[in-house]
């Protein structure tokens, strides 16, 4: 896996005393305090850097607001941050998707979670020493970003695009987009090890859905959480033509989109 994307606890562990790499914990304060966390991380909740009043595209919180949770949680431009919760990282890729988004160069997602790390490595209930920074986003264009909208999404259809819904079954039945395939976002994890399965197996079942790197993919679920850790996951894989659907299955209904129903055989 793409190291510059995905990391395993080992390489964590080898850079927690690099002043330039910053561990974010994304889990609620009750967990990060009581529970424990990776020696130095600063926590930044999953509630923090979601906004479902749409003050951004779907329910990014705006470029301003990310920069100031950046500020208070002492973390530069520069820095290389590395993201973790609880849940098989899928609180945590939603953070790698939101700093990318607006313009962090280098931010990654821990292989596993907080239990995977537990297992080999040290934990703090300490909260580490923050001096603040001025953090100033640099959010990319819509060129750039690889979210896309209701009309894209569109066009797309109209293409041999493929497109996954990472949602669970009753939803999948309930509405889904034409054409879509529907793939569990946990199918990645090894249920064991809490880590992603090696980069063969993923590649094969992948496949197994018709997700495979020369083809458009483009992601969505019902507000964009799910998707973020296949989007994550796609990247680390090298897959270049990934769109994330940020409005999901929410702005397409809301936009009287088109829509299949029922089970698929």
């Amino acid at each position: 896996m793409d190291e510059s994307v995905v990391v395993t606890p080992d390489w964590l562990a080898a850079h927690l005393e690099d002043p330039q790499v910053c561990v974010v914990d994304v889990r609620d304060p009750w967990e990060y305090d009581g529970i424990g966390h990776v020696p130095g991380a600063v926590s930044i909740p999953f509630d923090s850097y979601r906004d479902e009043t749409d003050v951004d595209r779907g329910t990014l919180p705006g470029a301003d607001a990310f920069a100031e949770l950046l500020s208070e949680a002492g973390i530069a431009p520069a820095d290389t941050i590395v993201a973790y919760d609880d849940t098989h990282g899928v609180f945590a890729a939603r953070f790698v998707l939101t700093a990318l988004e607006y313009g962090h160069d280098d931010v990654r997602l821990l292989d596993g979670d907080y239990s995977a790390w537990n297992r080999d490595h040290e934990t703090t209930s300490d909260a580490p020493d923050i001096e603040p920074t001025t953090y100033d986003p640099d959010p990319l264009s819509r060129e750039e970003s690889p979210l896309v909208g209701f009309e894209a999404v569109e066009a797309a259809l109209e293409r041999d695009a493929v497109f996954v819904d990472t949602r669970e079954v009753d939803e999948f039945e309930e509405a889904r987009l034409p054409g879509a395939v529907r793939f569990d976002w946990r199918e990645v994890v090894d249920d064991e090890t809490r880590r992603l399965k090696p980069r063969d197996d993923l590649e094969a079942l992948l496949a197994e859905y018709g997700i495979t790197s020369d083809r458009e993919i483009v992601l969505y679920c019902n507000t964009a959480r799910r998707i973020s850790h296949t989007y994550v996951v796609l990247r680390a894989l090298g897959y270049e033509d990934v769109a994330f659907y940020e409005g999901s299955l929410t702005e397409w209904l809301a936009n009287d989109g088109e829509v299949e129903r029922g089970a698929v055989d």
